[in-house]
């Protein structure tokens, strides 16, 4: 991955990604989680503090040692048990219907593969069971979406293969999930930005 993306982006991401508004959008998307629950991107553990007390164990997917060395605290903290089950979103090391519920915030704009790693989340979820994603993505305004589009190249160097204008509820519905979702804004812009657009829902599996 390189040694900006190891290094540098989890401390850029942390900085950007625990800001009280976002950890506000963050309590939100883990509401209604309980059971087994499986995190994609799971970083340095953000979420932890926001989870509901029906969660019973979180398998913690997280490709960065130095994300997952930074979640040590939190880990130990939290009263829901966590363990690093595997490194990659898109080949989740877990049987068929594993799982109760699912959790991703901030990653599928960066997975590689989105469809793959949607296909991951639907195999390993029981039936009925609920993807909660928090994400930002493609802009509603047209001028705002050309310029994640131009944006993205630079973006996908700086952020460690982040998108700006994924289509994250389009992803998801063609990967067979029933999608709620509501269209966010993920910090305060007095004008319409290319970073601030954003998704907040549930994804079903039947």
């Amino acid at each position: 991955m390189g040694w900006w993306t190891e290094k540098v982006v989890p401390h850029l991401t942390d900085a950007a990604l625990a800001k009280p508004e976002v950890m506000a959008l963050r309590a939100d998307v883990c509401r209604g989680l309980s059971g087994e629950v499986v995190e994609i991107g799971f970083g340095s553990g953000l979420n932890l503090g926001v989870l509901p007390d029906q969660v019973r164990s979180v398998a913690a997917i997280e490709p960065n040692d130095l994300g997952w060395q930074r979640s040590s605290a939190r880990r130990r903290d939290s009263t829901v048990p966590v363990t690093r089950s595997g490194l990659d979103g898109e080949a989740l090391d877990a049987a068929d219907a594993s799982f109760d519920n699912a959790l991703c915030t901030f990653t599928l704009c960066t997975v590689p593969d989105a469809a793959r790693a949607i296909a991951e989340l639907r195999r390993v979820l029981r039936p009925g069971g609920a993807l909660h994603f928090l994400e930002h993505g493609l802009a509603p305004e047209p001028q705002v979406a050309r310029m994640q589009r131009r944006l993205d190249p630079v973006q996908r160097i700086v952020f460690g293969g982040c998108n700006l204008s994924r289509d994250v509820p389009a992803l998801l519905r063609a990967g067979g999930f029933a999608v709620s979702c509501q269209p966010i804004r993920i910090m305060p812009a007095k004008v319409m930005s290319p970073w601030a657009e954003g998704f907040l829902g549930r994804a079903v599996r039947d």
